[in-house]
């Protein structure tokens, strides 16, 4: 009789350590998501009005922040900064940036891991690509600290 009882207690504390994250409802993790995808909306906003600084107001602004795309990786806010800059030269360059298929994952009350397509559209044409964002929540705000950005090409 204990086995039974058990096993369907196991069964329920890991359902329940499965459905959110430590310290967190479910509701509470979906606001959380929301808020993430907010963060990512904004920037595709800021970078359609061509400002980049704008877009940037989403990464963590320190010298540990991480960018990897086409096989190098960038450390520091400054350094990403200037590779956007160099990368997409003003308004014209920028294109029309579209983020979609947004996967959310909260891993805890401040860390999150979010997976997405992007795609820029320039007079010249189009590329796009998948990325993985690591952000942290820090002093109540979701900030990206690593982002790995791959093209399609």
């Amino acid at each position: 009789m204990i086995r039974p009882f058990l096993a369907g207690a196991v069964f329920l504390f890991a359902s329940a350590c499965a459905s959110a994250p430590d310290g967190l409802t479910e509701p509470q993790e979906a606001a959380e998501a929301a808020t993430i995808a907010a963060l990512l909306q904004a920037q595709d906003a800021a970078w359609n009005n061509g400002d980049i600084d704008g877009f940037m107001n989403g990464y963590w602004p320190s010298e540990e922040l991480r960018f990897a795309s086409g096989g190098d990786v960038v450390r520091g806010y400054a350094a990403t900064l200037a590779r956007y800059k160099v990368r997409y030269p003003g308004r014209q360059g920028m294109g029309e940036l579209t983020t979609s298929d947004y996967e959310i994952d909260i891993l805890s009350e401040d860390a999150a891991i979010a997976h997405g397509r992007w795609k820029v559209t320039t007079a010249e044409g189009s590329a796009d690509g998948l990325y993985t964002l690591v952000l942290r929540k820090m002093d109540g705000q979701w900030l990206i600290v690593s982002d790995t950005t791959t093209s399609s090409e």
